[in-house]
């Protein structure tokens, strides 16, 4: 009797596909730079062992998604917080970078800035309890780690006051010589303008800028929407770099997501790159998120054209 079938899992086939691009498709201008999100399931591994990969360049922990209301925590989906601490220093001890992201898919109500007095607060327990600063009777929940900045991953809630929070936190760089010890990043869904972080990205401070192409209930809804959308924010914010943010799927769609583009690897690969490249400002490739990028081995086929 013939042995079963059995089908080709997405990591086995990945690395197929990619040979096959790679053979027709013209030079592209790729950075290499590959940014995942972590901390959103137990089962995706620590960060550490997602550091060593040797994928990323880039883990964002998510998230920080209480705050604004006097009350300040985070949500890392049962990974144990002990741990994170050590973990944080190996990845920027191999040279990648380690952000906090704030927001998220947290209710309203878990997080927002009410006024100018509740931003300066936010960002005083940013940094004292994850960045540079120390201040008696403030939890650190990753005990003497200090992530090397924040990402604004606002979904929920009002966009007042965020603008206030990122100058708070800019700030704090002048007690760093000769570096940029806070660094700011935002992942804003990819319809131009993003209403919610329009007013804290004019302030100029972001350095980086993911933008989400997953999700649904978006005003990108078509696939060959994607590097047109992507081109607005290039030219909006010369002065950034722009990511192109997809989930960690050969469709480009998260498991059970409904209303979200699909990026075919072909069609990201011959068509989506080749035009966002061109700008100057072009950053990489953003993963959503760690879980599933372990489970499909998409970074390991993108990482090459990012």
């Amino acid at each position: 009797m013939a042995p079963e079938r059995r089908p080709c899992p997405l990591t086995l086939l990945l690395p197929l596909v990619a040979l096959a691009l790679l053979a027709g498709a013209a030079a592209a201008k790729p950075t290499g730079q590959v940014t995942v999100f972590w901390g959103r399931n137990a089962n995706e591994g620590t960060l550490r062992e997602a550091c060593d990969t040797g994928l990323y360049t880039t883990v964002v922990i998510s998230f920080y998604s209480v705050f604004g209301h006097g009350r300040f925590w985070g949500d890392l989906s049962g990974h144990p917080l002990s741990a994170v601490g050590a973990d944080i220093k190996h990845c920027q001890s191999k040279h990648i970078l380690v952000l906090l992201s704030i927001g998220g898919n947290a209710t309203s109500s878990d997080y927002s800035l009410p006024s100018s007095a509740s931003a300066a607060a936010v960002a005083d327990n940013l940094w004292n309890a994850h960045l540079g600063g120390r201040r008696k009777g403030v939890y650190r929940p990753f005990g003497d780690a200090a992530v090397d900045g924040i990402d604004f991953y606002i979904d929920r809630g009002s966009p007042d006051h965020y603008d206030e929070l990122a100058r708070r936190l800019d700030g704090y760089n002048r007690f760093y010589r000769g570096r940029k010890g806070v660094r700011l990043t935002a992942s804003p869904r990819c319809g131009f303008p993003d209403a919610r972080l329009e007013k804290a990205l004019r302030t100029g401070l972001f350095e980086r800028i993911h933008v989400r192409f997953y999700g649904g209930g978006d005003k990108c809804s078509r696939t060959w929407d994607v590097a047109e959308a992507l081109e607005k924010w290039t030219a909006a914010y010369p002065r950034a770099q722009i990511y192109l943010g997809l989930a960690a799927a050969e469709s480009g769609v998260p498991e059970g997501a409904k209303g979200t583009i699909a990026v075919y690897l072909k069609y990201l690969y011959y068509d989506v790159l080749p035009k966002v490249q061109k700008a100057n400002n072009y950053g990489g490739v953003m993963v959503w998120d760690r879980f599933a990028d372990k489970k499909t081995g998409y970074s390991g086929v993108v990482k090459g054209w990012a």
